[in-house]
């Protein structure tokens, strides 16, 4: 995600992310994948934000690398003992090298011709059997939010198709509605898949 409005628009509301409230749903899929990953297991918190999920995931005894384009999140999760590194979807380059791959409401923000091709990279990233986590927004179309982030929207049909494109195996699916940053309310989808 190299889209500056976007990281802009995160970068003027570091504090108010922090407070936003997970939903039951997203702190209960959040468990499910340090416990189908298991302790010891190296996972890429993919979009990281400020580090949040990473904390958690590092808590469960997961060793984890945080990659995001926003530098105020990635100063954010160092200070907080994450590892941290400045990046972008496209620094997804490596093979069989991670046990889970947590990509929670991170890939909506990629333009939608870039969609498929960084599920392949993820796919490609992990070891056989690892797990991925995708968290999206359900809908259609792309559109900015009242923050100036971009946003691409799949229907549930889509996001399947991509994974199983991607070689991925979609093990389960949660949806769930939330309060995001914006203030909006949004429906979502959190997908549970292994390579």
């Amino acid at each position: 995600m190299t889209d500056e409005r976007t990281i802009n628009a995160y970068t003027n509301k570091v504090a108010e992310y922090l407070k936003i409230p997970l939903p039951p749903e997203q702190l209960e899929a959040r468990q499910a994948f340090a416990d189908a990953v298991g302790a010891g297991g190296y996972v890429l918190d993919l979009g990281s934000g400020p580090g949040s999920d990473s904390g958690f995931l590092m808590r469960q005894g997961l060793k984890v690398r945080a990659l995001d384009a926003t530098p105020a999140f990635v100063e954010h999760a160092r200070e907080n003992g994450v590892d941290a590194y400045l990046g972008t979807f496209d620094d997804v380059t490596e093979t069989a090298e991670y046990d889970g791959v947590y990509a929670s409401f991170s890939l909506l923000h990629a333009p939608r011709a870039d969609f498929q091709r960084h599920l392949t990279a993820i796919h490609r990233a992990l070891k056989p059997g690892g797990q991925l986590f995708l968290g999206m927004k359900l809908g259609t179309g792309e559109h900015r939010d009242d923050l100036d982030r971009y946003y691409t929207y799949y229907t549930e049909a889509e996001i399947e198709d991509a994974l199983n494109k991607a070689g991925c195996t979609i093990d389960r699916a949660v949806h769930g509605m939330g309060k995001g940053l914006a203030g909006s309310y949004d429906g979502y989808i959190l997908v549970f898949a292994h390579a």
